[in-house]
């Protein structure tokens, strides 16, 4: 564990200060920032129970947030900083934004000892499918493809 005073310092007391008061507000124990050239433009606390949303988690709320901030789903330009490590929900956002890195203060050890293990969905992505808890398999219809001839067909898409 890294432990310094550097230019996220602020931002990630910021993002505990959140996560604390989430708490006091019966919300999960976890905030996230969002900042670019050194100003925050989105915040976020975990959602999943108050809102019945699964994916609601403070990272993903902070995404989706500065995202409609800067009228834009990249987020090129912009550091996730977050109270605890992102579990592999919101990496996997962090990615699919664009940000140019994460910064967390806990990490997935602290979250496991206060009863939020995702220690197993960490490991799960690096076992082979068929050890999954969760069925996932493909079924081929034939037409598997006909969303991706459209998409590629339109001339006006936004790839991203």
């Amino acid at each position: 564990m890294t432990t310094s005073v550097s230019p996220d310092d602020a931002w990630l007391r910021a993002s505990i200060d959140l996560a604390t008061r989430n708490v006091a507000a019966g919300g999960g124990p976890f905030g996230a920032v969002i900042v670019r050239a050194g100003e925050v433009i989105a915040t976020g606390t975990n959602q999943v129970t108050p809102t019945l949303d699964p994916t609601a988690h403070a990272e993903v709320v902070a995404i989706r947030a500065a995202c409609q901030a800067v009228g834009d789903f990249r987020l090129t330009g912009c550091v996730l900083v977050s109270s605890c490590e992102p579990c592999p929900l919101c990496l996997s956002a962090a990615l699919w934004a664009r940000v140019d890195r994460v910064v967390y203060a806990a990490d997935r050890d602290d979250a496991a000892a206060a009863g939020f293990d995702d220690r197993a969905f960490h490991d799960l992505f690096g076992r082979p499918r068929d050890t999954w808890s969760l069925p996932v398999h493909r079924i081929s219809t034939g037409d598997d493809n006909a969303p991706f001839t459209a998409w590629l067909s339109r001339a006006d898409r936004i790839d991203y």
